[in-house]
């Protein structure tokens, strides 16, 4: 039989991520292209991470992640949400700490739509009295 492999789905705005975790090396994959690659800013890479390091995991597993919607800095926090998921399911100890970071909850702030009569969500037309 093969390794085991853990599971979870992350989210954030209309980001989707699917998050393969399994026993290795610590390389990532997103889309079948290596975290670099995909990721070309710095700051998406410190946040996918941001789970590892406050577990002191950071190097022991293999990440396969396919992700889709939303822009890199979505995908990215989509992906950290997926990675935190699973590793509760890897270890349930680890669940105190992800969750003090905030790392469990899905960062429900979407965008919000417009509305009829009015020039976008919530800005109105401009009053003319004359």
């Amino acid at each position: 039989m093969s390794e085991i492999r853990f599971y979870a789905t992350g989210k954030r705005k209309t980001a989707v991520a699917r998050v393969w975790l399994v026993a290795g090396t610590g390389n990532i994959t997103v889309n079948k292209k290596a975290l670099d690659e995909y990721f070309d800013v710095d700051t998406a890479r410190i946040t996918i991470e941001r789970p590892f390091v406050l577990t002191e995991t950071l190097g022991r597993f293999d990440v396969m992640a396919t992700v889709k919607g939303g822009g890199k800095c979505a995908q990215s926090e989509a992906i950290r949400h997926g990675i935190a998921k699973a590793l509760v399911y890897v270890n349930e100890e680890l669940r105190p700490v992800l969750k003090r970071a905030g790392l469990l909850t899905r960062d429900a702030r979407v965008k919000e739509r417009k509305k009829y009569g009015l020039a976008g969500a919530r800005k109105r037309y401009q009053y003319s009295k004359r």
